[in-house]
C-alpha cells in the first residue's frame, strides 16, 4: 500500500464549510472515495451559498441559502461551530476550539475574511456583509430605510448599494480610489459603470477617504460629514489564513496559501482550494488568486481527483464570475492582465455591451454587460486559445463564435 493510499484511507479532513469545502466533500464521494470525510465549519449554520446574501437573503426574499446536500446520506461528518486555530503537520493534527482533529489528508478551504475600515471596528451601526449572520443583522436595518453610507465601490459595494436602493434607502457610496472597480478593471471600462450609481439614485463620491466613523455619522478626510443611519464596509477581503502562520504552509504576500498546479501546498498531504489559495496559471503566465464562486466550485473536483488518483491533475481554469447590480447582469471570464488589445462590442452608453481583451491575437478575457452569449462564446474561445480576427470581435453584430481568424 502506498503512503498516499494509506493516508487517504485514514480520512480526509476539510477545514472550511463554504462552497469550496462542501464541494470538495461531495466531489470525493462522487469520485468514489469511501473513507472518512470530516467537514469543519466555523459557523453554527448549515453550510450555505454566499452570493444570495447580498440579494435575496438581504432583501428578505429568502430566509437562507443552505446547500441542498444530504451530508448524512453521503456519509460526511459535519462538525459546525468548530473554528480551526492551528496545524501541527508533523503529527497530522488540526487544533480546534473543540480539541485536536487528526487527519490523513487535509484540505484547506477556509475562504476569505472581509477587511474592516480602520477605526470602525465595534462602532455601532457599522456592518460587514460576508456571513448569514451579517445579512440577518442588516435585513431589518434595510427595512427601516435609513440614510446609508457604503464604503467601497467594488463588486460588493455596488451589489449592496443596489439592494439598499431597492429597499428605499438613501445611499451614498464613498470610494478612496478615483473611480469604481479600481482594483478590477481599467479606467476606460469602469467609467460607464460609474454612471449606473446616479441612474439608480445613489450618490457616488470617489477620490476621498473616510477619516472617522461615529454612530450616525461618517466624516471624510476633506472635511465633509455624511449622516449615516448605517454604514456598510465593502473594501475587500483577504484569505482567512492567519492561523497558518508558522505551520510550514507557505503563504504569499497577499496571505493566500501558495498552492502548486495540482492545488497541493508546501506541506505533504495538505491541499488548498477556493478563496484562501492562489495557484500558478500556465494559461496566463502568472499566479492567480480568485475570490469568486466558480473557482470554489471547479477547484474541488481537481483536489478530489488528485487525492484519489496519481496527484497529477492540473488546475488551470478560465476564471469566471458574475455580478448583479443596478438592474444589470455583469459577467467576466478570463484574466486581462498582460493583454495588449482592448476591443469594445457595442456602445457603453447603451444597456448592453461587452469588452474583449486580446493578447497576441488570442482572446484572453471578456466582460459582458447584458450580453450572456458574448460571455458563453468568448469563454469557449479563451479555453481553446483560438486566434481571432480583431475586426470581427469588435463587430457586435457578429457572434463571437464566428470571430476566429
Amino acid at each position: 500500500m502506498s503512503e498516499q493510499t494509506e493516508q487517504t484511507q485514514s480520512g480526509v479532513v476539510i477545514a472550511g464549510a463554504g462552497m469550496a469545502g462542501v464541494q470538495t466533500a461531495v466531489a470525493l464521494r462522487e469520485q468514489g472515495y469511501a473513507g472518512p470525510v470530516t467537514l469543519l465549519g466555523a459557523e453554527p449554520h448549515q453550510p450555505y451559498d454566499r452570493p444570495p446574501l447580498s440579494k435575496a437573503v438581504l432583501l428578505g426574499k429568502a430566509e437562507d441559502s443552505a446547500f441542498d446536500v444530504d451530508f448524512e446520506g453521503l456519509g460526511i461528518e459535519l462538525r459546525l461551530g468548530v473554528e480551526v486555530t492551528g496545524l501541527r503537520a508533523a503529527e497530522r493534527e488540526l487544533d480546534t476550539e473543540a480539541g485536536p482533529v487528526p487527519y490523513g489528508v487535509l484540505v484547506l478551504a477556509t475562504g476569505a475574511e472581509p477587511l474592516n475600515l480602520p477605526g470602525a471596528e465595534g462602532v455601532p451601526g457599522v456592518h460587514l456583509l460576508r456571513t448569514l449572520d451579517d445579512a440577518a443583522r442588516l435585513r431589518p436595518v434595510l427595512a427601516a430605510a435609513p440614510a446609508m453610507v457604503v464604503v467601497g465601490a467594488g463588486w460588493i459595494g455596488a451589489e449592496f448599494a443596489t439592494a439598499a436602493r431597492q429597499a428605499g434607502c438613501e445611499v451614498t457610496v464613498v470610494e478612496a480610489a478615483d473611480r469604481v472597480l479600481a482594483g478590477s478593471l481599467p479606467a476606460e471600462v469602469a467609467a460607464p459603470m460609474a454612471r449606473w450609481y446616479e441612474e439608480a439614485g445613489a450618490t457616488l463620491l470617489t477620490g476621498v477617504k473616510v477619516a472617522s466613523v461615529t454612530p450616525g455619522r461618517v466624516r471624510l478626510e476633506d472635511g465633509r460629514e455624511l449622516p449615516a443611519g448605517a454604514v456598510v464596509v465593502g473594501v475587500g477581503a483577504r484569505p482567512a489564513t492567519r492561523w497558518l502562520a508558522g505551520t510550514g504552509v507557505e503563504l504569499g504576500p497577499d496571505g493566500s496559501v501558495t498552492a502548486d498546479a495540482h492545488l497541493r501546498t508546501s506541506v505533504p498531504g495538505v491541499y488548498a482550494v477556493g478563496d484562501c489559495a492562489s495557484f500558478p496559471s500556465e494559461r496566463y503566465g502568472t499566479r492567480l488568486l480568485v475570490h469568486h464562486w466558480d473557482n470554489a466550485l471547479q477547484g474541488p473536483r481537481v483536489v478530489a481527483a488528485n487525492i484519489l488518483g496519481d496527484g497529477e491533475r492540473v488546475y488551470d481554469p478560465v476564471p469566471y464570475f458574475w455580478s448583479e447590480q443596478f438592474g444589470r447582469f455583469v459577467q467576466y471570464a478570463g484574466h486581462h492582465g498582460g493583454a495588449d488589445t482592448l476591443l469594445w462590442r457595442g456602445d457603453p452608453a447603451e444597456d448592453t455591451w461587452s469588452v474583449c481583451w486580446l493578447r497576441a491575437g488570442v482572446l484572453v478575457a471578456v466582460l459582458a454587460v447584458g450580453r450572456p452569449r458574448d460571455l458563453a462564446q468568448g469563454r469557449k474561445l479563451i479555453e481553446a486559445a483560438t486566434p481571432v480576427d480583431p475586426a470581427k470581435v469588435a463587430d457586435p453584430g457578429i457572434p463571437l463564435k464566428s470571430a476566429s481568424a
